[in-house]
C-alpha cells in the first residue's frame, strides 16, 4: 500500500516537474528572444529559473530513486555474488536514507520561515517567493529518504534468500 502510494506520488510529481521545464523552456526563449531582438529582455527570469530548477529537481528525486535511476557503477559489483550485492544496496540504501532525512529535517526551520516572513529572491520588477522551492526540497527530501528505506527493505529480503539485488520498482523493471 505504501509502495504504490508512493510510486504515485513520484510519478505525479515527476509530470509536475516535467510541465515546470517546458513552461520555463517558453519563458527562456522570450528572455532570449527579447534580449537579442528588442534589447529587453524578460525581467525576473533569472530568479523565476533558480527556483524553477530547484523545484524542477527535487520533484524528480523520487521517481529517480524509485526508477533505479541514481547513480550506480556495475563494473565494481557486477562481479559479486548477489548476496554481496544486495548487501552493498542495503548499505547505500540506508546511506540514502539518512542523508536525505537529514537534507529533509535541516531544511524545515527554513522553509518555515520563508514561509512567515515572505522571503523573496529578487529585487526590482520581479520578485520570487523562495516558499515554494525551500518546501518542495523539504517534503523531496523526505519522500526521497522514504523511497531508500523502502528500497533498503527489498535489498534487505533479496540478501536473505539470496535473489538478484533490486535496482528499481517492480513497475518499471522492463
Amino acid at each position: 500500500m505504501l509502495d504504490r502510494t508512493l510510486e504515485t506520488i513520484a510519478r505525479v510529481m515527476l509530470v509536475i516537474a516535467a510541465i515546470i521545464g517546458f513552461l520555463l523552456s517558453f519563458i527562456v526563449c522570450i528572455d532570449v528572444i527579447g534580449r537579442v531582438a528588442f534589447n529587453r529582455p524578460l525581467k525576473g527570469t533569472p530568479e523565476l529559473v533558480s527556483s524553477a530548477i530547484v523545484i524542477i529537481c527535487w520533484l524528480q528525486a523520487t521517481y529517480a530513486i524509485r526508477s533505479g535511476g541514481m547513480i550506480n557503477v556495475d563494473a565494481f559489483t557486477s562481479p559479486l555474488s548477489h548476496r554481496v550485492q544486495s548487501a552493498l544496496g542495503v548499505f547505500s540504501s540506508i546511506l540514502g536514507v539518512a542523508l536525505f532525512a537529514i537534507i529533509g529535517w535541516a531544511s524545515i526551520e527554513q522553509s518555515i520561515y520563508a514561509w512567515t516572513s515572505w522571503e523573496y529572491d529578487g529585487e526590482g520588477a520581479l520578485r520570487v517567493p523562495t516558499w515554494p522551492s525551500r518546501w518542495i526540497m523539504t517534503i523531496g527530501s523526505f519522500l526521497a529518504s522514504l523511497s531508500y528505506a523502502l528500497l533498503a527493505i527489498k535489498q534487505f529480503r533479496a540478501f536473505l534468500t539470496g535473489a538478484p539485488p533490486v535496482v528499481a520498482s517492480s513497475s518499471h523493471a522492463t
